[in-house]
């Protein structure tokens, strides 16, 4: 089963702390277009143990979100030391998600 968006329980202080890759997935458990993201998002990351995945209930006011100036949902940041490395949004397929975690994969590498 797929895991809840949850209310804030990360700072932006805390993203920018970690040495990682981390996702930050946000989005909002009755969002269609949120739902129909899951298995997607789950697939392109069951290969990449090694990357965080972090879902965030996201809104108006939120700060998080705010600080990474997200619009629609889901939007999917991949992120280290706080620093944007890769963005989707609204992805249809494994494959979008892919493509961005191997250009955040690239950046950390390169």
């Amino acid at each position: 089963m797929a895991e809840l968006y949850k209310p804030e329980t990360i700072t932006r202080a805390q993203v920018d702390a970690r040495d990682d890759i981390t996702v930050l997935d946000f989005g909002t458990n009755w969002c269609g277009h949120c739902r129909a993201a899951v298995p997607h998002v789950e697939r392109a990351l069951a290969e990449y143990p090694q990357i965080d995945h972090i879902k965030i209930e996201d809104g108006q006011g939120r700060p998080l979100g705010r600080s990474y100036r997200v619009k629609l949902w889901p939007t999917l940041v991949f992120v280290r030391h706080g620093q944007e490395l890769a963005r989707v949004v609204r992805p249809t397929d494994s494959e979008a998600v892919k493509d961005a975690i191997a250009q955040a994969l690239g950046q950390v590498s390169g």
